[in-house]
């Protein structure tokens, strides 16, 4: 099915309001997202041009760059969100679990949500066989957590037309991709609804830094603009704002400073809480009820 078939157009004025629980009026979703770049392949991203414009591989630097990520910046992430007992999702490849054990431990001791992300990082439509490496992932993450992921997020937002319907099929409860709304929706699938958390492709590391390549400190602009409006709007409805980081961008030493200056504007403030994805589908279900 095409998006449209899944779900008619809603326009957010047309929909009851929702409400958060006593006392809250704006849900914060940190996203982190863990990845694996294989070194025989081509990178996901460059932050280095190859020279003459001619990929190369293996890419040991733009490799390297991710992998300070894992061995440097992760940490920082670990104590940021510490220091306010925040819930996080971690957006996961699977393979992360194997071959990052140390880092993986870490997110798991502190009881952030996994999501699943693909097995290794590169684009859905580029598998061979979508349906099994959707259930190579979920099964990776489920024998190291204890708990099978309810949420899913495909590497750089990719989706087939079929996706959704495997998703649904492997037991995926909520997804990432469609960044469409400021609060949870429901899609038609092939094996009864999947639900759709509102993800973010603005207040995200990537787009922001990498491809649109702002100043360290337009994160933190952007990202107070965005929590100042949500937190006025959710004084009448619900408002979830999700932010996405990854730890080779935003735990760097020039970023990470903007990083923990909005979470702590964000804990400023009343009626605002921290949430994982499967915390908000649990909320959304109940208020939808």
């Amino acid at each position: 099915m095409k998006p449209r078939e899944r779900a008619p157009f809603s326009a957010i004025v047309d929909r009851p309001p929702l409400k958060l629980p006593a006392g809250l009026r704006l849900v914060v979703w940190p996203v982190v997202n863990l990845e694996v770049w294989e070194i025989e392949n081509p990178m996901a991203r460059q932050i280095l041009p190859a020279p003459t414009g001619a990929p190369l591989i293996p890419d040991v630097p733009n490799w390297s760059w991710h992998e300070y990520g894992m061995r440097v910046g992760v940490w920082r992430f670990f104590d940021a969100f510490d220091r306010h007992k925040a819930e996080v999702t971690l957006a996961i490849n699977a393979n992360v679990v194997e071959s990052y054990p140390r880092v993986s431990a870490a997110a798991r001791e502190r009881g952030w949500e996994f999501m699943g992300h693909s097995y290794v990082q590169g684009p859905i439509h580029k598998l061979p066989d979508q349906r099994a490496t959707i259930h190579k992932s979920l099964d990776t993450i489920a024998k190291f957590t204890g708990t099978r992921p309810v949420g899913w997020l495909g590497p750089g937002l990719t989706e087939t037309y079929e996706t959704p319907d495997l998703l649904a099929e492997a037991g995926v409860q909520y997804i990432g991709d469609w960044v469409w709304d400021d609060e949870p929706s429901e899609i038609a699938t092939a094996h009864g609804p999947l639900v759709t958390l509102p993800y973010t492709v603005e207040l995200n590391d990537i787009p922001m830094m990498i491809v649109q390549h702002h100043h360290a400190d337009v994160f933190l602009k952007r990202a107070i603009d965005q929590f100042d409006r949500l937190y006025a709007e959710g004084a009448s409805r619900a408002k979830i704002l999700c932010f996405a980081i990854h730890p080779y961008i935003s735990g760097v030493p020039h970023r990470i400073k903007y990083l923990e200056a909005f979470l702590d504007y964000a804990a400023r403030h009343a009626g605002v809480a921290f949430w994982h994805g499967a915390h908000i589908l649990d909320w959304w279900r109940s208020a939808k009820r």
